[in-house]
């Protein structure tokens, strides 16, 4: 008599019959889950194509498009929607105590799915990358102002085989997937640019994506920090500097001062001491390099005037940061940079994150209109050696 073992070198009747009354499960008690099938990353021109971002054969599940950063951010994804059967357990939007901190545990899901029948519809394991539509979940009566109801996308993370799935043949039959909601980034860009219901003219990331509330958010953010916070650093332009003399006393204009000319345009009537030397206040991101101290008339230009009197200041707005220069009499003085600059990342910024990371400018060469910005990788491309 031959010895009795569940288990089988081969899946046999055993694991088929098990195998049947499993998918019956999912057929009477699952719920419908259609499946973005993900095809593989955008497969790069020849000109294009980079030693870290090269181009393959043909596009694949496999292939990986960014091998510097291990990303795939051009997804392409099936047009068809394959729709089979799935169980997972229904969850309260509830905090998770156990970490540090509250967080919101609502957006990762742990779904169950039957492994043949999910093989033979996508015609290919489920992956990392496929985005996973519940219709369930729809919500018909969203707060927008759109006459569509709110679909549920979530993105399938890891994919493991269900420790619930082995039967008593050994044989595993189910796979459990984790679920992430997916978000307006650039990965799910093909699926978000399809209708949002059928003879909509609105796509679902119209209806779906959050970016322009968001934007009006920073915007108003930015705004109100302008406000509070025009420049960086410390304004000292309320501050009064007084100029002394070497045994520390104040240093006055009086009317026996020789050197004293009425017809100087640069001397106020009602100016009684004697123009600093420098800010009286010193340190980080103090310079006011756009005002000459305590408000003192000044030139600028991108020359020093011919015309100099002792104490005239003169702004030198050729200077990056603008400088300010006081006459002594023989040369003209530095005296302090226009440090100052307001914390906006615009184009009006004269540093160099504005003007050269930031550059958006173009260059005609050879009657080819070519972007003054380009990345290393594409101007110092590597050569093999003859």
């Amino acid at each position: 008599m031959p010895r009795l073992s569940l288990y089988k070198p081969e899946r046999g009747n055993d694991f088929h019959f098990l195998d049947k009354q499993i998918q019956e499960m999912f057929t009477v008690g699952g719920t419908d889950i259609n499946v973005h099938k993900y095809l593989g990353a955008r497969n790069p021109s020849s000109a294009e194509s980079t030693s870290d971002q090269p181009r393959y054969d043909a596009v694949k599940e496999t292939n990986i498009q960014d091998l510097l950063f291990l990303e795939n951010r051009d997804r392409k994804y099936d047009p068809d929607v394959y729709t089979m059967r799935a169980v997972y357990n229904v969850q309260d939007i509830d905090f998770d105590l156990s970490q540090f901190g509250l967080f919101l545990s609502n957006d990762t899901l742990f779904m169950t799915i039957h492994i043949n029948s999910s093989v033979k519809t996508l015609g290919r394991k489920i992956m990392s990358g496929d985005v996973i539509e519940l219709p369930h979940l729809t919500d018909e009566y969203a707060l927008n102002d759109y006459d569509v109801a709110l679909k549920r996308f979530y993105v399938v993370e890891d994919v493991n085989r269900a420790a619930e799935g082995f039967s008593q043949t050994w044989y595993p039959h189910l796979y459990r997937l984790k679920l992430k909601q997916i978000y307006d980034t650039q990965e799910y860009k093909e699926i978000l640019d399809l209708p949002a219901s059928e003879n909509s003219s609105n796509t679902l990331r119209d209806v779906l994506s959050t970016y322009e509330k968001e934007m009006q958010i920073n915007r108003a953010v930015v705004a109100q920090a302008e406000q509070d916070a025009p420049k960086s650093g410390f304004d000292i332009s309320h501050f009064y500097s007084i100029a002394t003399n070497d045994d520390g006393s104040v240093a006055l204009q009086t009317a026996d001062e020789t050197d004293l000319d009425a017809s100087m345009i640069n001397t106020t009537a009602d100016e009684i001491a004697d123009r600093p030397d420098r800010e009286g206040y010193t340190g980080y991101l103090v310079g006011t390099g756009d005002a000459a101290p305590n408000g003192a008339p000044f030139g600028f230009g991108i020359a020093f005037p011919k015309d100099n009197r002792n104490g005239d200041y003169f702004l030198r707005t050729d200077f990056l940061p603008n400088r300010m220069f006081k006459f002594d009499g023989n040369r003209w003085v530095k005296q302090n940079d226009d440090i100052r600059m307001t914390l906006s990342n615009t184009l009006e910024k004269q540093t160099q994150k504005a003007s050269f990371i930031n550059n958006t400018a173009s260059s005609t060469i050879n009657g080819e209109v070519v972007p003054e910005r380009q990345s290393l990788s594409k101007a110092l491309r590597p050569k093999k050696d003859n």
